[in-house]
């Protein structure tokens, strides 16, 4: 029986609606469940990096009644660039002064996450530094008008078109900017759970 294998000894629930998190789980090979909330994503104006997406995944996990066999999994992922969380884009305007923003800059991807039992809470949070080349205005609105990214931290999916001709360098964990850092995940499960 292999270590992930023997996670499967709980009820594992992953809290999120992110199908990209759900595809990151999915390929490890254990069984889940999963859950989704509705969770106010505000935080404390006072914290700033990492702080903010394990501030947010401990308050999503707060939103589930766990039975004494469950194991769940929250996670919030921002994108941080000159001490400004980019969240979101609200519509394509917002998204393509997002993206312009990111242009030819480093920023970094924050994901906190919360692993949860009744008995035990972990959380942690890992860092990716990403380094955009130039995007022209035509690339950004192409983008924008045929990948949609209004569901998407700082208005891009690394596993898209706009990673394969953007993304110049990258240090640090990839499914961390997809929005699970999946290696950190399962060393925190197999050591703590």
């Amino acid at each position: 029986m292999t270590s992930i294998e023997k996670l499967n000894k709980y009820n594992i629930i992953l809290g999120s609606a992110s199908p990209r998190r759900q595809e990151i789980l999915s390929g490890i090979g254990i069984n889940f469940t999963i859950k989704k909330i509705e969770c106010d994503e505000t935080y404390p104006e006072n914290l700033t990096g990492t702080e903010i997406p394990i501030y947010i995944s401990k308050k999503k996990a707060e939103k589930f009644i766990l039975s004494e066999n469950d194991l769940l999994i929250t996670a919030d992922t921002i994108v941080w660039l000159e001490n400004k969380v980019l969240g979101k884009p609200v519509n394509f305007q917002d998204a393509f002064n997002t993206l312009k923003y990111l242009s030819g800059k480093y920023h970094f991807v924050y994901t906190g996450v919360c692993i949860k039992t009744n008995t035990l809470e972990k959380t942690f949070s890992s860092e990716t530094k990403v380094k955009f080349s130039e995007i022209s205005d035509e690339d950004i609105k192409y983008y924008i008008e045929n990948y949609k990214p209004f569901d998407k931290a700082g208005a891009y999916g690394i596993q898209e078109w706009i990673g394969k001709i953007a993304v110049e360098e990258i240090s640090g964990s990839f499914y961390n900017v997809i929005g699970l850092p999946i290696h950190k995940l399962i060393d925190e499960l197999i050591s703590n759970f």
